[in-house]
């Protein structure tokens, strides 16, 4: 029995050494990956970062939060990235996917909130839409005149509601794999979704049904998917008035010149109407650490820092300029606390 602990451990230094060797070898730069609202936020601190000095500018790609936690679950080693960004939180199956694959330690840092817009060209006029019609737009399937589930026959806004624009429904959005799309579908979709009372029963007796009905997207070409970059989109609307566009609340901050947020129940997107929850459409975001990763990838510790920092994340920093909406002080402190002490994940 002494000789098979002594093998384990002998197998779990051996393993550990390994790693530690690779990565000196094969990089000295932190890679980060995930989703396209966080993109500008990390790669803001990423660029001050490398600056400071000390260590190289990180490498920040934009995956889509699906598609990074995905990446940063698949292993520990140099050859998995360091850090992923997510516009939700990490789901249960994604930690039980990571486990799988030895990622089991994990530090969760919540960064700010973010509201996800319907936003169109400024050439045209700014609408008013409920969640309840922008269910019975997008939705795949929604209740007929009999209240049974049809297949969605709307093919203006009008057919929805009168007082909306008569234009062919025509929305730009991010994939299935975004946390935008999870987030859209969760609190715009299935909010409006709910709202009739036969759909909403179906929640206790049928979950999985239930969410298949207010979380699926048409798909009959009035949702366009447009991949994980926010910027296309905003240019896509520029060149056709009549479309919108569904993205985060920064990308519509930095393009108040040629863009105008749709009002949601009433609410506009605006800094202080998010930041208070008073927007329906608002969520959080993230960036997870790989803690197996810390003292083998330079500066990690730092980076984590760095973004946690005042000058950063706080109410007057770099960050917010950027369309970051912040955490009040204390949930940044207890948040920057947890961060810098490397505290595993707990859902």
């Amino acid at each position: 029995m002494k000789t098979r602990r002594w093998a384990l451990g002998a197998t779990t230094i051996a393993a550990a050494s390994l790693l530690a060797i690779t990565s000196a070898a094969a990089r000295d730069q932190i890679r980060i990956v995930g989703s396209s609202t966080v993109f500008p936020f990390s790669t803001a601190v990423a660029e001050e970062f490398g600056r400071s000095g000390g260590f190289k500018t990180p490498v920040v790609e934009s995956t889509g939060s699906g598609g990074g936690l995905k990446l940063f679950c698949n292993g520990v080693g140099t050859e998995h990235p360091d850090v992923t960004n997510a516009s939700r939180r990490i789901k249960s199956s994604e930690v039980e996917r990571c486990a799988k694959n030895g990622v089991t330690e994990i530090v969760e840092v919540q960064i700010g909130f973010d509201g996800i817009v319907l936003a169109n060209s400024r050439q045209s006029p700014q609408m008013q839409v409920t969640r309840k019609q922008l269910f019975l737009a997008l939705a795949k399937d929604v209740p007929g005149p009999d209240g049974k589930l049809i297949p969605n026959p709307h093919k203006l806004w009008s057919d929805v509601d009168a007082s909306l624009p008569a234009t062919r429904i025509e929305v730009l959005g991010p994939p299935p794999t975004s946390g935008t799309r999870d987030a859209f579908a969760e609190l715009a979709l299935e909010g409006g979704c709910k709202s009739f009372p036969d759909i909403k029963a179906m929640k206790k007796q049928d979950k999985q049904r239930y969410k298949a009905i207010c979380h699926s997207v048409r798909e009959d070409g009035a949702y366009v998917e447009a991949g994980e970059n926010d910027n296309l989109i905003v240019q896509k609307l520029e060149a056709n008035p009549d479309a919108y566009g569904v993205f985060g609340f920064s990308f519509l901050d930095q393009n108040q010149d040629r863009l105008q947020g749709s009002k949601v129940d009433g609410v506009a997107p605006e800094f202080e109407l998010i930041s208070s929850g008073d927007y329906p459409v608002s969520r959080s975001l993230y960036f997870y650490v790989k803690k197996a990763h810390v003292g083998v990838v330079p500066g990690i510790e730092e980076y984590v820092s760095e973004f946690t920092s005042d000058k950063a994340w706080g109410d007057e920093g770099y960050l917010v300029d950027k369309g970051l909406i912040p955490l009040s002080p204390a949930e940044r402190k207890r948040t920057r606390d947890g961060a810098l002490a490397l505290q595993n994940l707990s859902m």
